[in-house]
């Protein structure tokens, strides 16, 4: 068994306290089945919505599985049981969709498409 201090516990606290204060946290999720996103509504009364198009394991899912989002925890992160799939709500937010193996395959899907696409009209991709 790993003896944990006073002070490491105290500085653990400190940390879960300012991420609390700091960090995007999810007051409510749901899947809009029309625009193809799921859409997260923020303790901070803003809003963030993401196409399931792009995790490849939402896209790939049925709808009744992809609406049956849960929020983790404090609302850091996003669930789907059936889909045994966890994403982070910060990592969202930075861009960071899915797994880095299925991230890096659609940077390169998208890197190949914008050259197979021409000159660049300053459209951003993925």
């Amino acid at each position: 068994m790993v003896e944990i201090s006073d002070a490491e516990i105290d500085a653990a606290l400190k940390r879960g306290r300012t991420a609390h204060m700091h960090e995007p946290r999810a007051a409510s999720a749901r899947y809009d089945r029309l625009s193809g996103r799921i859409v997260v509504d923020l303790a901070n009364g803003c809003t963030f919505a993401f196409s399931i198009c792009l995790v490849p394991r939402l896209n790939s899912a049925t709808d009744e599985k992809i609406a049956a989002v849960e929020l983790l925890g404090a609302g850091y992160g996003l669930h789907w049981e059936a889909l045994d799939l966890d994403l982070s709500l910060p990592g969202l937010m930075a861009g960071r969709l899915g797994t880095e193996a299925e991230t890096a395959r659609l940077a390169g899907q998208a890197t190949a498409a914008k050259a197979s696409s021409g000159p660049s009209r300053g459209t951003p991709v993925l």
